[in-house]
Order: structure tokens, then sequence, then C-alpha cells
């Protein structure tokens, strides 16, 4: 019956095994997620590995806002599948040559990688709540420093030296681990809008400015919750950081929508008529001129006047989150786009976005707003923003 209702209207000749599209919605918010975590924990290695002290007030911030983000990255694929609990097959019996069943390892190596770091970080902060605590909280922070106190010189500096460590070795899982979805797409040869060598550079760096506008837009809001003063130095910072991946990331997808026509294989005649047909609004109006030359341009003002104050917490504040519009828009028209136009180059199909469905829209939103609610969560359990001996790390 889902077969039924999913059926795409379409235009032209299309083969019939076409008419039903596979990657919905869901899929888009994979892609999407697996951005936010990259983006995230580059803001936090440019403080831990690279040692730039203006990015401290949210570095913290970033590593939390990386894990709970990583931990919802599978929830699209599993509600997507029909049997979600097949997925361990991956794991258990995987086969080396399917890019999905490597995803797997990279996956869990990354979140245990996470998970270690938070914990060095963190655990000057844990001893003293295991110390500070009574009953069953003093009993739970005391398992979770691992039955040990100590918080010499040494054991603090050994904590230093494993997060510089796990940062370094997160710098290439993070952006690989993102740079793998590209991957996959670019390597799908029977869709002529997904098969270009660009598509993991592009993931990559959309990943990059997804990721620190998403911080940008967390650090300013939780500054105002806690009614304390934006750090304009690290907000400055972020800002450099977006704008200069926002610039390459531009750069990048025109060449591959370059690349695309320019060489002219079979069936480039239907993605023109899409693009400049069904997708005119969403590519070059929405994603395009709103979602990447607007920021850019406002940001660019910005850093050339100098701006300080308010106004530059706004400009940046608005700049991250049309970014963070223009990220989902190139996700959409990459997942869905690429479905839309037939395999045939003779036709052209039309997803229809449902509302209460098991891949509809609601579903969608419920798994994007579901590690914001882990990290609202996290937060309150490991301030990242608490000050003391602690906070040195």
């Amino acid at each position: 019956m889902d077969y039924i209702i999913e059926l795409a209207p379409y235009t032209g000749y299309v083969y019939p095994n076409e008419t039903v599209i596979p990657w919905t919605v869901l899929i888009v918010v994979y892609p999407y997620l697996t951005g936010l975590v990259a983006g995230a924990f580059t803001v936090s290695s440019l403080y831990h590995a690279f040692g730039m002290q203006r990015f401290r007030p949210a570095a913290r911030l970033a590593l939390l806002t990386a894990l709970c983000f990583m931990i919802f990255v599978p929830a699209p694929l599993l509600l997507h599948l029909g049997h979600p609990e097949r997925s361990f097959n991956t794991v258990i019996t995987p086969h080396w040559t399917s890019a999905i069943a490597v995803f797997g390892y990279a996956a869990g190596f990354y979140v245990l990688l996470l998970i270690l770091e938070i914990w060095f970080m963190f655990r000057p902060y844990m001893v003293r709540q295991a110390q500070q605590q009574r009953g069953l909280s003093g009993k739970l922070w005391y398992a979770a420093c691992l039955g040990s106190y100590d918080l010499s010189a040494k054991a603090l500096r050994y904590d230093e030296k494993w997060i510089f460590a796990l940062a370094v070795v997160g710098i290439p899982a993070a952006h690989g681990l993102h740079g793998y979805v590209g991957f996959l797409f670019g390597s799908l040869k029977s869709r002529e809008w997904w098969s270009s060598d660009l598509m993991p550079v592009v993931f990559l760096f959309s990943a990059v400015i997804s990721g620190v506008a998403l911080l940008i837009v967390l650090y300013v809001l939780s500054c105002k919750v806690r009614r304390i003063a934006v750090d304009l130095d690290c907000l400055k910072g972020l800002a450099y950081v977006l704008w200069g991946f926002a610039m390459v990331t531009i750069v990048l997808e025109g060449l591959t929508f370059a690349n695309v026509v320019y060489k002219g294989r079979e069936g480039i005649e239907m993605i023109i008529e899409y693009v400049t047909g069904p997708l005119l609004v969403p590519y070059f109006v929405l994603q395009f001129s709103i979602g990447a030359v607007l920021p850019i341009a406002m940001l660019s003002y910005l850093i050339w006047r100098g701006t300080t104050g308010r106004a530059l917490i706004a400009g940046v504040t608005v700049s991250a989150l049309l970014i963070l519009f223009q990220v989902w828009m190139m996700r959409w028209n990459v997942v869905i786009g690429g479905q839309e136009i037939a395999k045939t180059g003779r036709g052209l199909l039309s997803y229809q976005l449902m509302l209460l469905h098991r891949e509809g829209l609601l579903t969608a939103v419920s798994v994007a707003v579901a590690p914001l609610l882990l990290l609202w969560a996290a937060v309150r359990v490991l301030p990242p923003w608490h000050s003391g001996k602690e906070s040195m790390t």
C-alpha cells in the first residue's frame, strides 16, 4: 500500500520502476545531520588541536553538539529500512565492497572517539561532582569517573595530551565520515545529476559551513538564555571560518554544475530542462541566491566595516541561519533532484512530500529536532561553559 501512495507523477518516458522515488526526505536529513557533525567538530579542533584561543568559549559546546547529532545520524537510515533490525548484519557479516557496510564501522569508531574526548575533557568536572554529591547521584558521578579522583597536575596534563591526540585523530575521521556520503552519491553512475568527481568535496565543504553555522546559532542562543555577553572575538572568529568556507563551497558547487554541463553526456538535455524548469526556484533562487550569495555578501560587509556589538551578533546569526537553509536546500536538490530526472534521459518525475507518513515531513522534522533535545539534556549534565580549573582543557 505504501508504494501506491508514494507513486510519483511523471512526464515523458520513464522506466516503470522509477514511478516510485525510493530515497525520500529522510535521506535528505541523513547527509544534513552528518554535515552538522563534521562542521561542529571542526570548530572544536580549531581550539583543541590547533590552539586557536579565540574559539575556547565555544569549543566544549561544539564537541557536545557533534556527539548529540552523531548519535542520531543512523536514525534516518534505520527509519527508511523496512526491517531496521537487519542493519546489524552489515556489521556482523560485512560486505567490504559496500560503502554502507564500511560506514557502520566508521560511524561506530567516530562515536567512540567523541565519547572518549568528552570524557577526558569533563573528567575534572565529574570528579568535583562526585566529591560534592551524595546518595545515588554521587555514586553515578563516581562511576563516571571510573573510581579515580586524581586531579593532580600530572593527571591534568595527561588528560590534555589525550584530548589533543583524539582531536587530531578526529579531524580526518569527522571529515572522512561526511566525505564518504558525497562519495556514495558521486559513485552512482546511473544518475547524471550525481555522478561527479567533485561530489565528495562539495559535501565536505558544505558540511563544514553547516556545522559552523549551527554552532554560531547555538552559541549566541545559549548566551542569551544564560544572560551573559557574547564573546565577540569568538563570534568574529566563527564568522571568518564561515565566510571563508562558504566562498569555497559556492565555487565548488558552481564547478560541479559546470562539469556536468560541459561533459554533455547522454541525458544532458533533460538535465538542462529540469534545471531551467522545476528546479529553477529551488536551485538558483533559494539555494544559490538567498542561501549562498546573500549570507556571503552580509558577512563580507560586516568584516569590511569592522562591525561590532549587537549589529555583529545579529548579522552573523542571520547569515548562519541562511547558510543552514542553503545547505538543506543543497541536500534536497541533490537527493530528491537526482531522482526526479529519469534514467532514460527523456522524462521527469515529481516527488510528492507527505506529512503523516513513515517517511513523511513530520518524521523527518522529528529526527532533525531530536539531537537538539539531547543536546539540551547534555549541557545540563555537562555544562560546557562553567569556569574553574577544569576549563583549562
